[in-house]
């Protein structure tokens, strides 16, 4: 008996790492923002203007959280802690800042919390994907490949 085909078309295939180191890339980004508004002022600012004060807690830590760990997801360099870090943080803050507005997060405001924590979980289980920067330095050249999980292996009767 042979081996049956792959179910999916090869484009989808082939383009996986692809759209997975995108999917990190602008994730990180947007998250980056996020910090830089809070931080800085900038893009907005925080909640609508200005910025948040410096070593206030929980809000400037975030903030920190939110730039560092968005600019290493979006590069690519340890991705994996970067995320786990990040994703925590985003729980804390719907946890303890959205829950108690509502059950859900469309009634309590914490919609882009929950999506970047669970975003940043599946980076960091899933890996970097294609075009980070830990795969250029782990193996000297960028490639598709880098972090594709390993095909399993099939029984053949």
């Amino acid at each position: 008996m042979s081996v049956p085909p792959n179910d999916s078309p090869e484009l989808l295939r082939t383009a996986t790492p692809v759209v997975h180191g995108a999917f990190r890339a602008v994730t990180g980004f947007f998250f980056a923002c996020h910090g830089a508004a809070s931080l800085f002022g900038v893009l907005g600012g925080a909640h609508g203007g200005g910025t948040v004060p410096t070593l206030a807690w929980p809000g400037w830590w975030a903030a920190v959280i939110q730039l560092v760990g968005g600019s290493l997801v979006a590069l690519g360099l340890f991705t994996r802690t970067a995320a786990v870090i990040s994703s925590g943080s985003m729980a804390y803050a719907y946890f303890s800042v959205h829950q108690s507005n509502g059950l859900f997060p469309l009634v309590n405001g914490g919609e882009a919390s929950a999506m970047f924590c669970w975003a940043f979980l599946l980076i960091a289980f899933i890996g970097p994907g294609a075009f980070a920067l830990e795969n250029v330095l782990r193996r000297g050249t960028p490639t598709a490949r880098a972090s594709e999980p390993a095909t399993p292996v099939r029984a053949t009767s």
